[in-house]
């Protein structure tokens, strides 16, 4: 007689559904709360931007858009004398340019302190360091004297751009993200293969920094694009030279000016607002690595 094994039926296990933790509500709704504190006035910017001039300041103030767009850019238009195009392209030039020539020449001195021994290495990256001690304040009137007495340059773009092709700040971020993310081991065997040294730069180093390039992209971007004291400082009033950050302050007139045109200037907030967006939209993904990438050790 045979008998048959015994067959235990596996036990029913319950799955329940995970629930939010009581102890997240609070923080959750604190982040809610900062994010719509953050996105609430851009908002009412564009909604205030198409809105006419009297109505601006209106109360309760108007939460959804009108259609005065095309009144308040006849009226930006206006008051600029035609000028708000070329103001834009003025400071998109400045910040573009701005933005790639320290991208460039950062990159390249973070990458030489971190991967090249020299004589004198650790002195110069010491003063490099050193001149980020200095305020910002101090260099102003040193810096228009050397654009005005020995170079010439006050009045032009270029004085503007030039001086923060390798800034300090820009060489010790690239530095120690290099010293981090680069094996020294991969930039012999890109030796070993043939490659030469800016070979080396532009088809190993740059595509392993690019969430470093990024970050330190947005924040010159943005550093050069609101850079309204230097333009003021270097006198980039003139028409052909005017920035947008100096137009947005002419159109004010100040606290008394009562005949202000306040729709024209909520349509050139939004132009002066609307490239930052892009660039932190395109960019945020890269930033945020950017960020991260030394809070985690491998």
């Amino acid at each position: 007689m045979t008998t048959t094994p015994v067959q235990h039926a596996a036990p029913r296990v319950r799955t329940r559904r995970a629930r939010l933790p009581w102890q997240r509500v609070p923080i959750w709704a604190l982040m809610l709360l900062a994010c719509v504190l953050s996105v609430v006035p851009f908002y009412l910017m564009f909604v205030w931007a198409s809105h006419p001039s009297a109505e601006v300041f209106t109360f309760p103030p108007h939460l959804w858009f009108g259609d005065a767009f095309a009144r308040n850019w006849q009226g930006l238009m206006q008051v600029t004398d035609g000028q708000a195009p070329r103001q834009f392209w003025n400071s998109l030039y400045i910040a573009l340019i701005s933005t790639l020539t320290t991208l460039f020449f950062c990159s390249l001195a973070g990458y030489a302190f971190a991967m090249y021994d020299f004589r004198g290495k650790g002195a110069l990256f010491a003063f490099i360091l050193g001149t980020m001690l200095i305020p910002p304040l101090v260099m102003d009137i040193p810096s228009f004297l050397v654009m005005n007495n020995v170079l010439h340059w006050v009045g032009q773009p270029r004085a503007l751009w030039v001086p923060g092709m390798a800034n300090a700040f820009g060489i010790f971020l690239m530095r120690q993200y290099v010293s981090s993310a680069l094996p020294r081991e991969l930039i012999e065997a890109a030796r070993m293969d043939g490659a030469t040294e800016f070979g080396i730069y532009r088809q190993v180093v740059l595509p392993l920094i690019r969430p470093i390039l990024a970050t330190l992209g947005v924040v010159t971007f943005v550093g050069a694009w609101n850079n309204f004291k230097g333009a003021l400082i270097m006198k980039l009033s003139e028409p052909d030279t005017m920035t947008l950050p100096l137009s947005l302050r002419r159109l004010g007139g100040g606290a008394t000016n009562v005949n202000v045109d306040w729709g024209a200037i909520m349509m050139l907030v939004v132009i002066t607002v609307i490239p930052l967006l892009i660039v932190f939209l395109f960019a945020s993904r890269q930033v945020i690595s950017g960020l991260t990438s030394g809070a985690v050790k491998d």
